[in-house]
């Protein structure tokens, strides 16, 4: 009982700070830069990586994203920024989501592991930024009903896997996750979109049910892929930050992976409207 408690006082905790920085543009860029440097940390333990570079790499692609326009100006090559950032992010996840498929350790040499705190963990911040600040204008809802996909998706997947699951996901990386964990998960996902759509008034059903479908896939895979560094570092958790639940990145792990892919879709359905 003391533990569950704990659980829901962290977790309390988190989506209330994640819940008030949504209401103002500039606060939700200072926590989620103090959560992109707390998970940054975590994950520079996972590989093993002692070095400042991380951090400096950091600061300048978060803060040169985050306020591009009082530093470079919009008009000035924002556009193409982007989307050198993210053809090189997602070349980088889907070499990710290869090795998760390899029953070999991935890879940590350190070139790619510089590499992959840019394309996986800070790119991932970036991107989350950019999704609440769609378009020049600050949009929270976009970004909230992102959120919402993975937690309807990460607590259907749970239960419906621990009372229902038989057929292994991922044996190898993460024994307890299944196949009808992630399909019950991904189906609740796609009815959550629904209301979504309804009540955040941000983009129609349709394009939301697609994002539920990103998300829920995306973000499975980068659930894995985080379970596959801890199982190379021997650790349950990525850090004890949040009691009853683990570390930072073991919260986010899902949405920073999937951010960049949910990005590209909001573009390409821009583009084509």
């Amino acid at each position: 009982m003391k533990e569950l408690a704990t659980r829901a006082i962290s977790g309390a905790i988190y989506v209330s700070l994640l819940l008030i920085s949504l209401k103002w543009s500039y606060v939700l860029i200072g926590v989620f830069f103090v959560f992109g440097i707390i998970s940054l940390m975590e994950f520079n333990k996972l590989i093993h990586l002692k070095s400042i570079v991380p951090y400096i790499i950091f600061l300048i692609l978060y803060v040169c994203f985050g306020f591009w326009d009082e530093l470079i100006g919009y008009e000035n090559g924002f556009s193409e920024a982007v989307q050198i950032l993210q053809v090189i992010t997602i070349f980088v996840l889907l070499f990710l989501i290869k090795d998760l498929f390899s029953e070999k350790r991935i890879p940590l040499f350190n070139t790619k592991r510089f590499i992959i705190t840019t394309c996986y963990l800070t790119s991932g911040f970036v991107f989350l930024i950019l999704i609440a600040h769609f378009n020049r204008t600050f949009t929270p809802y976009l970004l909230l009903g992102c959120f919402i996909l993975v937690w309807v998706n990460d607590s259907f997947a749970y239960l419906i896997g621990k009372n229902f699951g038989k057929q292994k996901l991922f044996p190898r990386v993460s024994p307890k996750k299944t196949v009808e964990g992630f399909l019950g998960g991904l189906f609740f996902a796609c009815i959550a979109s629904y209301f979504i759509a309804t009540f955040t008034e941000t983009l129609d059903f349709t394009k939301w049910l697609i994002l539920a479908i990103i998300v829920s896939v995306f973000g499975t895979l980068g659930d894995l892929i985080e379970s596959k560094f801890k199982r190379q570092a021997e650790v349950k958790d990525s850090g004890v930050i949040m009691p009853g639940h683990g570390g930072l990145l073991d919260r986010l792990d899902s949405i920073i992976f999937a951010a960049p892919f949910v990005y590209v879709f909001l573009r390409f359905i821009d583009y084509v409207s």
